[in-house]
């Protein structure tokens, strides 16, 4: 059951035919989970944008919530337009924007994303954990349980270190429950 719509995730129809000289693409970098608030004011105000989401299903003992989460978080693609400076400053979401050096090979990119998603492949974003880096359980029975990621085995596991009194163990869990912890 989803916990909510999914939401548009890309405006105008056309935005992939939109010549770069004309409407050139930046990336504005937002605060924490603005993506969607951001997108709506954007449609709303019809400036050109692209954020791509992705399915995640959590499931419960009950029953299995869907939600929609952007792809890159903390990140929307626009389309530098009249106005947009002055919508997206509507909204103290934006951190700041990023320029595009090659705008060619980004639009060649985001179509490539827009085409597979329309065609049904499910995407799934690569988390760059490398050997050291500190993670976090998200779910299961393990769930908020953290340790040091040891080396990565075969595509789809990690094995990570945990302390207990201070001793190692390894155990293994999938990719897709761990996610990293913010260096202090």
């Amino acid at each position: 059951m989803p916990i909510l719509a999914k939401e548009r995730d890309f405006y105008p129809d056309d935005l992939f035919d939109m010549p770069t000289a004309d409407a050139p693409w930046e990336i504005a970098h937002l605060r924490s989970r603005q993506e969607k608030t951001v997108a709506r004011l954007l449609l709303e105000s019809g400036s050109p944008f692209y954020l791509p989401q992705i399915e995640k299903k959590k499931k419960s003992p009950q029953r299995t919530f869907i939600s929609h989460l952007p792809m890159f978080p903390g990140y929307i693609f626009v389309r530098r337009v009249k106005g947009l400076r002055e919508t997206l400053h509507r909204t103290n979401a934006v951190a700041n924007m990023l320029e595009v050096p090659d705008q060619a090979e980004l639009t060649a990119e985001l179509f490539q994303i827009r085409q597979l998603q329309a065609r049904g492949a499910v995407l799934t974003p690569i988390d760059q954990l490398v050997p050291g880096d500190m993670v976090r359980i998200t779910e299961g029975s393990f769930s908020g349980y953290s340790g040091i990621v040891l080396k990565e085995r075969g595509s789809l596991r990690l094995i990570v270190s945990v302390s207990i009194l201070k001793k190692s163990v390894a155990v293994e869990f999938p990719r897709e429950l761990l996610e990293p912890v913010a260096s202090t």
